[in-house]
């Protein structure tokens, strides 16, 4: 059996650097990592040393966002990424965009509810 631990959060948020500041302010953490993101955004990764919350702008005015709208994905390391593919198809879900990149190799998927998981392994 594949075991994992999670790794990230990605939400979306109407002002990124006020996001960053209160995590960092609350919990300790630091920013690990800032840049550009799809359809022109930025994130900042903040965290510590094995985890982190990826906070998403894509520097447009939002609203008060509907209960678990902003949440991107749910990004969890893995030991063996083939195994955990076949515990997703076993299950009756589509796995997709597969990617092999440093730092790891990586694919998502969603479950029955709509929720985005990204599974990694850096092995």
């Amino acid at each position: 059996m594949a075991t994992g631990r999670l790794e990230h959060a990605n939400i979306t948020v109407s002002d990124i650097e006020r996001s960053s500041r209160l995590l960092q302010d609350l919990l300790g953490w630091e920013e690990r990592w800032r840049g550009p993101a799809i359809n022109d955004g930025e994130t900042i990764h903040v965290g510590g040393e094995f985890s982190y919350i990826a906070i998403y702008t894509d520097h447009k005015p939002h609203d008060r966002f509907a209960k678990g709208a902003p949440l991107n994905h749910i990004g969890i390391v893995v030991d063996d990424l083939d195994a955990a593919e076949q515990i997703v198809i076993a299950a009756g879900l589509e796995p997709f965009s597969h990617a092999d990149y440093e730092p790891g190799r990586r694919f998502y998927f969603f479950d029955w509810d709509g929720i985005e998981f990204e599974l990694v392994s850096y092995e």
